[in-house]
């Protein structure tokens, strides 16, 4: 075996160190040192291979693709903290209003725009648990469904065009972004169609639990509630058309379709005279945390993958799945059973960094095709994002959740999502075409 035990030692140190606290970007960089270290101690590891680091930090810096993050945090920061999220909700909620289980449907649909506009599932969450949940709680919503609708619809940014998520895949598989945007837009409707779905069967057959809002509160009516749909929903309608029509019909790429979204938005919160210092302040700094941390685990990743793959760390694990026994059918059960298990305990961009290096050549090996490989992991972390006891949705949602929802409550809720998410999973992994077909089409219209 040589000195793989070395490579096997240095990821359980590393996982032992994350699960402790530690800061993940120092975790990969700290492993990689001790290791690296321990390596050219017995002979294992060759100095000389450090010297390709220079040119794989360069290489990232400049990664076209990699520029979009900045775009689409800030999009997503303007439309939440100029309020313009919140009238979306509450105009959609009116019109829903008359229907049994039309405050969770709103839900449903505001969670789809939000994810096409923003792609930041924190946000969304938060700011559909402070507005929608304790009116849906006022009007005699059963807790687990209010609960359990925000937490899924809010994660739907993890699967929806412009994701982070995808972008940061679209790096670590070698595709286009673009081509993951459109292979994911269909399977992430299909998401947010079975929630609407499962709403409304359950509005039918046990109406206490989702009845329609009360006459008095959705008296607004008549040329007052056009007036406030022009205003609230057209315009994110022709934001989202802006962004990913933009992609789809081969205008721009998607790093330059973030920046039109990142100047619709603000030109939005302009036309609302909600543009304003503090605003841009308060965007920027939300928009320079998250790109500062991408870059940073990415950088020390690097690092920590030189290592792994200079003490023969990739090429055993490679070989591992490649030869695992059934072969294609294996490799996709333990591949989406380890990143839902990751994705319990860790964020995306941490999952993506340590674990699709590892699937990546083994998956190119198998002859999968990479873009639905990604969309099927995009799916999978989405269901990790929500599932108990430690999803990342369920701590956004009980952070800004009344006292009288209770931690059980928001956990158990998310139960009946998860189970959707796994079906919508198998679909796509069964039906491939639910990915590529638009990416053909794509293609077709571009010839």
């Amino acid at each position: 075996m040589g000195y793989e035990w070395l490579a096997i030692a240095m990821f359980v140190g590393f996982f032992v160190i994350l699960m402790s606290g530690y800061p993940v970007a120092f975790s990969f960089a700290g492993t990689a040192i001790v290791f690296g270290a321990i390596g050219l101690a017995v002979g294992a590891f060759d100095l000389p291979r450090l010297l390709l680091l220079p040119n794989v930090w360069f290489g990232t810096m400049s990664n076209f693709t990699l520029l979009a993050i900045p775009y689409f945090v800030f999009l997503g920061a303007v439309l939440e903290k100029s309020g313009l999220a919140e009238e979306l909700l509450e105009t959609i909620g009116i019109l829903l209003g008359p229907l049994r289980g039309g405050l969770a449907l709103a839900v449903v649909i505001v969670g789809t725009l939000l994810a096409a506009t923003t792609g930041v599932v924190a946000a969304t969450v938060i700011v559909m648990g402070l507005l929608s949940l304790p009116v849906m709680l006022r009007y005699g919503y059963d807790k687990q469904l209010a609960t359990g609708i925000i937490v899924a619809a809010g994660t739907l940014a993890q699967l929806i065009p412009p994701s982070l998520v995808l972008v940061v895949l679209s790096d670590q598989i070698g595709v286009s972004v673009g081509d993951l945007f459109l292979g994911a837009l269909i399977p992430g409707l299909m998401l947010s169609g079975s929630y609407a779905l499962y709403v409304l069967i359950l509005a039918l057959f046990k109406p206490n639990i989702a009845p329609a809002l009360p006459l008095a509160v959705r008296a607004i009516g008549g040329i007052a509630l056009a007036r406030r749909v022009l205003k609230a929903v057209v315009p994110s309608l022709l934001l989202i058309f802006a962004v990913l029509g933009s992609i789809f019909f081969g205008i721009a790429t998607p790093t330059e379709a973030g920046a039109v979204g990142a100047v619709g938005a603000c030109i939005l919160a302009a036309l609302n005279r909600r543009w304003n210092w503090k605003l841009i302040n308060d965007a920027a700094h939300s928009t320079a945390v998250v790109t500062a941390l991408v870059v940073m685990i990415l950088f020390c990743s690097s690092f920590f993958s030189l290592v792994f793959d200079g003490l023969g760390g990739k090429t055993l694990i490679t070989n591992l799945l490649v030869n695992l026994p059934g072969g294609y059918i294996t490799f996709m059960v333990v591949s989406n059973i380890a990143i839902f298990l990751l994705g319990v305990f860790l964020e995306f961009i941490e999952i993506c960094f340590i674990a699709m290096p590892l699937f990546v050549p083994a998956a190119q090996a198998l002859g999968i095709d990479m873009v639905w490989f990604g969309v099927v992991m995009a799916i999978n972390l989405q269901t990790a994002f929500i599932s108990p006891p430690v999803g990342f949705s369920l701590f956004y949602l009980q952070s800004v959740a009344p006292k009288e929802v209770s931690t059980i409550e928001i956990h158990k809720s998310a139960l009946p999502f998860m189970i959707l998410q796994v079906i919508v999973l198998i679909l796509v992994i069964a039906f491939p075409q639910t990915v590529r077909w638009l990416i053909d089409l794509s293609s077709s219209v571009a010839q």
